[in-house]
């Protein structure tokens, strides 16, 4: 454990940082695993509300940093690449 103060207030930004990131990533894992098991299903109206909420994660989780542009932009477009092959 560090003495220094300045050191101490880093330690507890990063861990309150790790668990806000954590959350974010959590939420557009989840959010992306849904949509694929709604078009796995077959499911096309439940898949299409999905999609929204899936697409605003990925693009929430770049905004925040937690996952690149170019990964957003890639996972965007596989989602986009599945709904179409179900409609």
């Amino acid at each position: 454990m560090p003495n220094i103060k300045s050191a101490i207030k880093r330690v507890n930004t990063s861990k309150t940082k790790t668990l806000e990131n954590t959350m974010v990533k959590s939420e557009y894992k989840t959010a992306v695993k849904n949509f694929l098991q709604s078009v796995e299903a077959g499911d096309k109206e439940k898949a299409e509300a999905q999609y929204k909420v899936a697409l605003k994660a990925v693009q929430k989780a770049a905004k925040k940093g937690v996952i690149k542009d170019n990964t957003c932009s890639r996972k965007k477009s596989q989602l986009d690449k599945a709904l179409n092959k179900l409609k």
